[in-house]
């Protein structure tokens, strides 16, 4: 299928509020409602954009890991699809050569880490290495971010679309229903409040209640889970870099900064700082390592790992 602008105009302003009322966003765009959600509707069908919901890790005391998984090539690609069909897996990927798998992985407390990390992987036969690497702060890809790539809407248009809430440290503990409506946020995040209900078994005006709270606070926010080959841009990789303590956080900042970045986190492990980037096409990629990156001296040692396939984007299976 082909993006026009106002594709990408509706694309940029989901980015902006993924649960913006159609009304809002065909107002704010010059567009009919009917035009809006019409538009938005063929994008999802197609795989090419959805909206979807997402937790911060610290907000709901959860823990999010970078697992990078060594295996045989002939079996990479069943572990890869075993592992994207668990419900504690996001963004489960084979990299270049096709030996190894990235994914990440969020466990709710020690005992579902623990279990994950140290039981089950490596009693796998065909899984020769594992490495995890926690993620301890999100630069870029959170609430505040949305992939520059898709710029397109001035800031007046923009301003009319931001979404005003007011993120605090505060750390909620989620119940199971709670757990019930993430779920189904994260595989459709403008889901309406009666199907929500449904889930949750609460009422329509308590969901909205429970939703706003956490998306207010910053504990749940919304994201644009996206194939951005539809957009053109065809090279995606990922950086996982070392840099000296004192400098993590303003090399994750200057990451924050670049358009090529769709995510930038710090880590534990011996690379402390990963970053997913997109580019246009593998010449792009190399500019912006030889340019930008490169003008980053605080690098020490980085390691750039190609992505031939997506099994899992976000939460969502990719089925082509």
């Amino acid at each position: 299928m082909e993006i026009d602008s106002i594709d990408r105009a509706l694309i940029h302003a989901l980015n902006i509020d993924g649960r913006a009322p159609f009304s809002r966003i065909a107002a704010a765009l010059g567009l009919s409602d009917q035009t809006v959600a019409r538009r938005y509707r063929r994008l999802r069908a197609s795989f090419a954009v959805r909206v979807v919901g997402q937790t911060s890790p610290p907000r709901v005391g959860h823990v999010r890991w970078f697992v990078r998984i060594k295996c045989a090539p002939a079996t990479a690609v069943p572990v890869a699809s075993a592992l994207a069909r668990r419900a504690d897996t996001y963004w489960v990927r084979l990299y270049s050569g096709g030996t190894e798998i990235g994914c990440v992985a969020q466990s709710r407390n020690a005992e579902d880490t623990d279990t994950f990390l140290l039981r089950q992987l490596p009693r796998t036969p065909r899984v020769n290495d594992v490495t995890a690497h926690s993620l301890l702060h999100v630069f870029f890809g959170g609430p505040a971010g949305h992939l520059g790539l898709v710029d397109s809407l001035p800031e007046e248009q923009a301003a009319r679309l931001r979404p005003r809430i007011h993120p605090t440290d505060e750390v909620v503990t989620l119940a199971e229903a709670d757990h019930r409506m993430l779920a189904l946020l994260e595989q459709d995040g403008r889901a309406g409040f009666t199907e929500l209900a449904e889930a949750t078994g609460w009422s329509e005006s308590t969901v909205r209640r429970r939703l706003e709270h956490l998306r207010d606070i910053g504990a749940l926010f919304f994201d644009v889970d996206m194939d951005t080959r539809m957009l053109g841009f065809t090279c995606e990789a990922m950086m996982w870099m070392s840099v000296p303590p004192a400098e993590i956080a303003d090399i994750g900042e200057a990451l924050a900064g670049h358009p090529e970045v769709a995510f930038a986190g710090a880590t534990t492990g011996t690379t402390n700082l990963v970053a997913a980037v997109v580019c246009r096409d593998v010449p792009a990629f190399y500019r912006y390592l030889t340019t930008k990156v490169a003008s980053l001296k605080a690098i020490n040692h980085i390691e750039t790992v190609p992505v031939i396939r997506t099994v899992k984007r976000g939460a969502t299976l990719v089925t082509s």
